[in-house]
């Protein structure tokens, strides 16, 4: 049973007692922290329309040099690595949650893409890349004649 002391806030932070129990497990286990994997690096936004598909993903401090994007068909493959940090040998960890290494994403595209016409640019951090859908896979309107 836990036993607050006079004048305790319990409510300003109610789960206060919870991630105090959390840091001294994580003491206990050497604070091995968990790290999100390959398949979830980097996260991504997919957006379809009838033009296209436009792809950003987020890919900070990894250099635009270690990326790697083919597209096939209808299948976008995302491929990089990111480099871990280096502060010195006389630093330690204290928290470690983002990952580094190796990751690869594969996007499957509601459709075909033109792979002539793909373009990529990255803004802060965040990669952008827009796929257009070729002109003959487009939908096109179909005009109807009254016959007599």
């Amino acid at each position: 049973m836990v036993r607050h002391g006079p004048g305790a806030d319990l409510w300003g932070e109610p789960l206060a007692t919870l991630r105090r129990i959390q840091d001294e497990i994580n003491r206990a286990f050497g604070d091995q922290r968990w790290t999100p994997s390959a398949a979830e690096f980097p996260p991504v936004n997919v957006w379809r329309g009838p033009d296209g598909v436009i792809i950003t993903a987020e890919i900070p401090g990894v250099k635009l040099d270690a990326v790697d994007l083919t597209v096939h068909q209808n299948t976008l493959t995302l491929k990089g690595s990111r480099s871990p940090e280096a502060f010195g040998a006389e630093t330690s960890w204290h928290r470690r949650e983002r990952s580094y290494g190796p990751f690869s994403r594969v996007i499957e595209l509601p459709y075909a893409v033109d792979p002539d016409k793909v373009k990529a640019s990255a803004r802060n951090g965040v990669l952008i890349i827009e796929l257009p859908r070729p002109e003959a896979d487009r939908p096109h309107k179909i005009s109807i004649t009254a016959s007599s």
